[in-house]
């Protein structure tokens, strides 16, 4: 339990951090550090949980704990929106300029909601984009030492996959579900109560669903994971817990000053604030979840990786999405509706066309080498192209709201023809969660007459 320890001196460094101040970079060095040992632990806790409770459930866990940080951002941002009052009715009564350079309290507290919707789809295309990208090329790269099984030789230019469990169909199935919701987001003016209800329901079911399926017991695990799963009851569930609990405050305490220390060094070296709120700051809370994913690829645990980054993706298009409104509510006093600005509901249409773009590629329960280049292509030849525009170093034919929806249709159109090709694979998908429910179902009905 080196890394416990470790943490704990961290964890002390980080309490006198908040008193004596330290400089950007060394709070940046030692919260980054803090990130890294807690993702470790977070890890070994998900994996001990596996022997007590369904894998699903134990990742699901883990994936809330890991982007916690991202929560707590967003958060804060739709707090300030309704603490200023930013309804729809008065931001619509304001120019973009004014928002923008927050020229009153009401115009900062619109740009507040702004910044919410931002840093949310920002992390969601961070997530897909180099989360699920990058982590599909690191398993194959690893699979020649690793000899992960998951790994398969494909022919054709980079062919080489990562062939995924069929039992992530339910995941992926849900994530559907809330990607076609999303797309109907921006056409209500703001997130409202519908979307709360139907994307936290959309979560609640998939929860419910999981803890009715079976705990795995085929899969061998080393190092303290199976150290741990030897303990006896009471002591092996406790173990899990307290690993969750400290890990997971390690990472809500460090997370906050390793982003805000990152923004700063951009906005320092002239970067604008927005891009590094949209951009830089949901990197930095999204490096738990990827280090995460990169110790169980490290295992030849791909499939329980992939998982991981799919159940974080559903928790944040769902419970993130669907809770902002309510933080809005409470801080405004009274039922409310999340604004946003048109270039934040082209935001949303190209997270959203991301994510349809991104599952169907998965619909064939594998991604290629190929598949995670162009993933990782689009993803940053956008985020390049809207620096550009922003740093006005060259003129574009589109303007940054145009660009957006260029992409999108761009997501669209390839997504779309991926699934038609693929339509076999979609019906065995969407087949296979139907079994899950009528599995979990008929397992609630035995249930519920042994009990009578």
């Amino acid at each position: 339990m080196v890394l416990f320890v470790y943490n704990t001196l961290v964890g002390v460094g980080l309490l006198a951090g908040s008193v004596v101040h330290l400089g950007t970079l060394s709070e940046v060095a030692l919260t980054g550090i803090a990130v890294l040992g807690a993702s470790f632990l977070l890890a070994w806790g998900a994996e001990t949980a596996e022997k007590d409770v369904p894998r699903a459930f134990a990742i699901a866990v883990l994936a809330v704990l890991a982007v916690a940080p991202e929560y707590a951002v967003d958060a804060l941002y739709a707090w300030n929106a309704g603490a200023g009052g930013a309804t729809t009715e008065a931001c619509n009564a304001l120019s973009p300029a004014a928002i923008e350079a927050g020229e009153t309290a009401l115009a900062g507290a619109c740009h507040d909601a702004n910044l919410a919707v931002a840093n949310m789809t920002g992390a969601n295309r961070i997530l897909i984009g180099i989360g699920w990208a990058g982590i599909a090329v690191f398993t194959v790269w690893r699979a020649f030492e690793t000899k992960d099984p998951a790994v398969q030789d494909r022919e054709g230019w980079l062919g080489d996959s990562v062939q995924l469990d069929t039992d992530i169909a339910t995941e992926i199935t849900f994530l559907f579900a809330a990607t076609v919701w999303a797309f109907l987001v921006p056409l209500g003016g703001g997130i409202d109560i519908l979307d709360t209800v139907v994307l936290v329901g959309l979560y609640v079911a998939y929860i419910a669903l999981i803890l009715k399926s079976d705990i795995e017991q085929g899969e061998e695990h080393v190092g303290v994971p199976k150290y741990l799963q030897q303990w006896p009851l009471p002591w092996r569930p406790l173990s899990v817990i307290v690993l969750f609990v400290y890990s997971g405050v390690v990472i809500f305490t460090a997370v906050e000053p390793f982003a805000h220390g990152l923004e700063q060094i951009g906005i320092d070296n002239g970067i604008p604030q927005f891009f590094m709120i949209q951009w830089v700051a949901p990197l930095a809370s999204e490096s738990p979840e990827l280090i995460v994913v990169a110790v169980l690829v490290n295992k030849a645990r791909s499939t329980a990786g992939f998982n991981a980054l799919i159940s974080s993706k559903l928790n944040q298009w769902t419970l993130l999405i669907g809770t902002l409104s309510v933080v809005f509510s409470i801080s405004y006093g009274a039922y409310g509706v999340l604004p946003f600005d048109a270039k934040q509901a082209a935001e949303i249409w190209i997270t959203a066309a991301q994510s349809y773009f991104a599952l169907a590629i998965l619909s064939n329960f594998e991604i290629s080498i190929r598949e995670a280049l162009v993933l990782f292509g689009l993803f940053i030849s956008q985020v390049l192209l809207e620096f550009v525009l922003i740093r006005e170093w060259l003129a574009l034919p589109v303007d940054s709201y145009e660009l957006l929806l260029v992409y999108t249709a761009v997501y669209m159109v390839a997504g779309t023809a991926l699934l038609i090709k693929r339509r076999k694979s979609v019906q065995l998908l969407f087949g296979l969660t139907a079994d899950a429910v009528r599995d979990a179902t008929d397992r609630e009905t035995v249930h519920e007459e042994f009990a009578d």
